[in-house]
């Protein structure tokens, strides 16, 4: 029968281990399949300001699934259809965007996971639910390999963070320090020493909780950084003065 892959950024944060990535803000499968080859761990795709469709975050996980690199995805927005067409597609990690307060926080977990620990809508399709397996222990197996991940990218979500804290079903705490710059009124500042202090704040708030940042565990690197950084460098080498 089928098997839930296993999701190596939660595999490696239960060992207490680094999950290295890179992120991809566009779709590109070679991609994922060199960086599977170069033997990275998860790829993280934009599909918040990236241009993915439905049908290539389904391509991307396959590739990904053949590469042995978790696939794992920012969601436009929290909706509960929203996050079921990239989980449906084989998507195994969401971060969601702008999580405000602790029923924000609810909703992103809720509609990560099936009954009973959440309201995951179950569908029978080829990348969630292989036919020959029982679907209450695939649902089981889905729910402890999915990655649930809340960006903290406003003001009011600082004032929340203690009901954030509340909700079990997030695995992990991220800061986006640019849109967390508008909405402290100095934009685009992503190192403003009052956006520093407030990412400082929430990193301690979450600690003290017992919880974990996304930098305590994943450590990213960029697709096209890394291919602008070796275009670059090729240019510098050869070009002569």
């Amino acid at each position: 029968g089928g098997k839930v892959k296993t999701n190596k950024i939660l595999a490696k944060m239960r060992e207490g281990q680094r999950a290295y990535g890179y992120s991809l803000n566009f779709p590109s499968p070679t991609v994922i399949e060199l960086m599977g080859q170069a033997d990275f761990d998860y790829v993280w795709l934009d599909g918040e300001h990236g241009p993915f469709t439905p049908e290539t975050i389904e391509e991307l996980c396959r590739v990904a699934d053949l590469a042995g690199v978790t696939p794992i995805a920012r969601v436009p927005d929290i909706s509960s259809a929203t996050i079921l067409r990239f989980l449906d597609r084989g998507i195994m990690g969401i971060q969601g965007p702008h999580i405000r307060t602790g029923e924000e926080a609810q909703a992103l977990a809720d509609a990560c996971r099936f009954a009973p620990i959440g309201k995951r809508s179950f569908g029978y399709g080829l990348r969630s639910v292989p036919p020959s397996t029982s679907a209450p222990e695939f649902m089981a197996q889905l729910n402890a390999e999915v990655l649930v991940i809340a960006m903290i990218e406003d003001v009011e979500a600082i004032d929340h963070l203690p009901d954030l804290l509340r909700v079990d079903g997030i695995d992990m705490f991220t800061v986006g320090n640019f849109d967390l710059s508008q909405s402290m009124g100095v934009p685009g500042e992503s190192t403003h020493p009052d956006v520093l202090n407030a990412v400082a704040e929430v990193e301690k708030q979450v600690h003290a909780a017992g919880r974990n940042m996304v930098s305590d565990v994943m450590l990213a690197t960029s697709a096209s950084g890394l291919l602008l950084e070796g275009a670059r460098a090729f240019l510098n080498q050869n070009k002569t003065a």
